[in-house]
């Protein structure tokens, strides 16, 4: 059996090795780059099954990293799990919104870190088909393929956000509130995470183009796809 490969992009030594023994013991393999331009380098040339990613880098900071990651086709589909300092909201937003899967704060529990990891990991690899095929007006998705399509134009969606998609769609005409989502998407909940789900939700409906309406918000409550 292939164990994924994990990239950890990290230049406080410490932290790296905390991380590498970490990921380590948990029987995945792993890389360490401690420079931004050499983990492009690296993700580019063998595309990681997922990316750990500290924010504040020399040469290249994390949002660039994400920003390079994300628009190549080769590497979109790449999960990125960003590391971001205690209290700093607003790194965290702008990495989900440039395609971030999740986020940790510094200083973090490697326990919790390794259940986002598994987490995310597990969402890349599932294969979501409870219906083959969804069509709506311009829409279509094959969830088999895993693959959406707007208008005739392929949509390249992260697996978080093929998953949340998914989840409200195959719940069509029912309010979801952020802590299902938070429960069937990403696996866990922690208190303080519901803004992850609003950023993602943000960004998909960015990547819905015309179709972006048919993700309704219920005010206080949560979100639903329409019929």
């Amino acid at each position: 059996m292939n164990r994924s490969k994990i990239l950890v992009v990290e230049d406080d030594p410490d932290i790296a090795q905390l991380l590498a023994i970490t990921i380590k013991k948990a029987g995945f393999e792993v890389n360490v780059s401690e420079n931004g331009n050499e983990a492009v380098g690296l993700i580019r040339r063998h595309p990681p099954d997922l990316v750990i990613l500290d924010l504040m880098l020399p040469g290249m900071d994390g949002f660039e990293i994400c920003r390079e990651i994300k628009r190549e086709p080769r590497t979109a589909e790449v999960p990125v799990l960003i590391l971001t300092a205690r209290g700093e909201e607003i790194d965290r937003i702008i990495g989900l919104e440039l395609g971030a899967d999740d986020y940790v704060v510094k200083p973090f529990s490697p326990r919790e870190l390794l259940l986002r990891v598994r987490a995310i990991l597990r969402r890349s690899n599932q294969e979501y088909h409870p219906r083959s095929v969804f069509n709506k007006s311009g829409m279509q998705i094959d969830f088999e393929a895993h693959r959406l399509d707007i208008e005739g134009r392929e949509i390249i969606l992260t697996a978080t956000e093929f998953k949340l998609l998914s989840e409200l769609i195959n719940n069509q005409g029912k309010v979801l509130n952020r802590e299902q989502l938070l429960d069937r998407v990403w696996g866990y909940h922690f208190e303080g995470y519901a803004r992850t789900v609003d950023t993602h939700i943000r960004r998909l409906r960015q990547k819905l183009l015309s179709c972006a309406d048919w993700i309704e918000t219920v005010r206080g409550v949560g979100y639903r796809f329409r019929n």
